[in-house]
């Protein structure tokens, strides 16, 4: 691991930051000017939480600049894994070459793990390639892999972004919006789904999603985000327990 891969951290941080953490360290992010400010949040190995709040807030922003492709306006995302392999980054999106092969999209996840600089035409080798046969298995899609996605449904397309996201073997991932544009059946399997995930992979996940209930039965913290500010964070007992008005709204 080089300083290059890692994310600038102050003089001393390591020393209060758990080992596969990630701490969000007076944070004010968005573009001219901010969308939400003073963030403050310790996210711990292996936690599953929910970024919640209206449409518009600076949610996306949020995800984005963890993710690392924004700079933030002022404060700083603090973590010890690399940059280019430590987050799998889902956008809603999903970002993926229609008209490619399911393996060859899966791969391009695998490939964030080999030096900066190797050509992508080059083969992936014995390792990497059997880190994407796991990530298809583990979604459940390795019978598509020769399929172009292009001819899958979005639930089926929902799984190939989430399998090259974890080939690469992240120790967070940060999905926007997984469950939109789903009808219920769907909703559901792709939550389940991120749910056994952390489980089985004791991957830190960070969603962001406008399916509050949805949200609030398969994740365990949540992040609510109102006015520019963080309003309100907490497990889903404390949630459930004196919702906030602007919880009862969304729901």
């Amino acid at each position: 691991m080089t300083g290059e891969d890692v994310l600038s951290k102050k003089e001393g941080s390591s020393s209060t930051l758990e080992s596969g953490a990630l701490e969000l360290r007076d944070l004010t992010i968005g573009y001219d000017k901010p969308l939400i400010s003073g963030i403050n949040k310790e996210i711990l190995p292996g936690e599953t939480i929910a970024i919640l709040g209206p449409s518009g807030i600076g949610k996306t922003t949020l995800l984005r600049t963890i993710a690392g492709l924004i700079v933030p306006l002022s404060g700083e995302v603090i973590h010890d894994f690399p940059k280019r392999s430590g987050i799998g980054y889902i956008p809603q999106r999903l970002g993926l070459v229609r008209h490619s092969s399911v393996r060859s999209n899966v791969s391009i996840g695998a490939r964030t793990r080999m030096p900066k600089g190797y050509p992508a035409i080059f083969p992936l080798g014995k390792q990497l390639n059997s880190d994407v046969d796991s990530a298809l298995s583990s979604l459940g899609i390795k019978e598509y892999s020769n399929n172009p996605v292009r001819i899958l449904s979005g639930g089926q397309q929902r799984r190939v972004a989430i399998a090259r996201a974890i080939s690469h073997q992240p120790n967070f991932l940060l999905l926007d919006e997984p469950t939109a544009g789903l009808d219920p059946v769907k909703t559901n399997m792709i939550f389940d789904i991120v749910k056994k995930l952390n489980k089985k992979l004791k991957i830190t996940i960070l969603a962001v999603s406008s399916d509050v209930k949805g949200a609030i039965k398969y994740f365990d913290e949540f992040i609510v985000v109102e006015n520019t500010k963080i309003h309100w964070k907490g497990d889903r007992a404390s949630l459930l327990k004196k919702p906030t008005k602007l919880i009862k709204d969304l729901v």
